[in-house]
């Protein structure tokens, strides 16, 4: 017996494959919406295509049968962004285009929506013992975070005025099987050797095995108490950079080569080269309190932070090596 149907969007993504695949394995009936048929590869989805995600969708006959969403697609936040005007680019997916599909959810009579938002709504780093919480003022720095925060605030107007059941959760970084961006990078430093000079660097940051995020999604998405909640999710293993970098090399059988650089100076460099706010993800701590989903919803991750990157590493190594 099918468990219900959901919409998934962004559903050939990095997340919105492991998920559909997921609810698929559980018995839920999933419409899985694409940008084009090059994207498709998942079996035994109902497989929909939406080009573009805009003030301009058109979602009319999306959602016959639909019960939830899971709204996954953005436009995502990106090392060099050469837009004119970045946050207006952002606004124009992630507010405009999830109002639009909000909206034309509530008329349809679907009955819940999750969003999946990022932690850069909280801010981008946390100090000394702090972690950020649901309770925290917003503080997004940057156009992604700002579009973020805007589209969460947005989805819960919608709810009040069309009792569409609203979900949001905050991510920090997710990783996994597929992964790109900084993770593979230092993956591939691992790989070819590179020295590091990272030995120094004593932070803590929380991450997000992309298994371990599916599920907190799946519960967000059939839980009766998650309705109107904002919820912050995490491995619940906060880990520094060096013993990221450690834990991975090991995961390989190659070792990181790590030397000690005055953090000071590798500040300085990062401003030089005009990479700062990469410089700063590897030095700064972001630490997450998960609290809230685990008392809530009876919630706990699946899989440990080694099992994660475990799994991460020999998808590395059985892609690229």
């Amino acid at each position: 017996m099918n468990n219900g149907h959901l919409l998934v969007t962004g559903a050939s993504g990095f997340v919105g494959n492991v998920l559909c695949r997921e609810l698929l394995a559980r018995d839920y009936f999933v419409s899985a919406v694409l940008r084009s048929s090059a994207d498709s590869n998942l079996h035994g989805a109902n497989i929909v295509f939406m080009p573009e995600i805009s003030a301009d969708s058109d979602w009319k006959n999306y959602f016959c049968g639909i019960s939830t969403i899971i709204h996954l697609a953005a436009r995502v936040h990106v090392m060099r962004d050469d837009a004119k005007d970045p946050l207006e680019e952002f606004r124009k997916v992630n507010v405009a285009g999830t109002e639009r599909l909000a909206r034309a959810a509530a008329v349809s009579g679907v009955k819940r929506l999750v969003y999946v938002s990022s932690i850069k709504v909280n801010g981008e780093a946390t100090y000394a013992d702090q972690k950020f919480t649901e309770t925290d003022v917003p503080s997004p720095q940057d156009p992604y975070g700002i579009s973020k925060w805007e589209a969460e605030q947005s989805l819960h107007r919608i709810a009040q005025e069309t009792g569409l059941e609203v979900v949001i959760v905050r991510t920090p970084l997710v990783y996994g099987a597929r992964v790109r961006g900084n993770f593979v990078q230092m993956l591939d430093a691992l790989v070819k050797g590179i020295p590091l000079p990272l030995a120094c660097v004593n932070n803590r940051r929380s991450l997000m095995y992309v298994g371990n995020l599916v599920d907190a999604l799946i519960a967000c998405a059939t839980h009766s108490a998650a309705v109107g909640k904002t919820y912050l999710v995490s491995d619940g293993e906060d880990v520094s950079t060096p013993d990221l970098l450690r834990n991975l090399g090991a995961s390989m059988e190659y070792h990181a080569r790590l030397f000690p650089c005055p953090l000071a100076l590798l500040k300085l460099s990062g401003r030089l080269l005009g990479k700062s706010n990469q410089v700063e993800r590897l030095l700064e701590s972001l630490r997450v309190d998960s609290g809230k989903i685990r008392r809530e919803l009876n919630w706990t991750p699946p899989y440990t932070l080694q099992q994660g990157l475990k799994e991460t590493a020999e998808w590395y190594r059985n892609t690229y090596l």
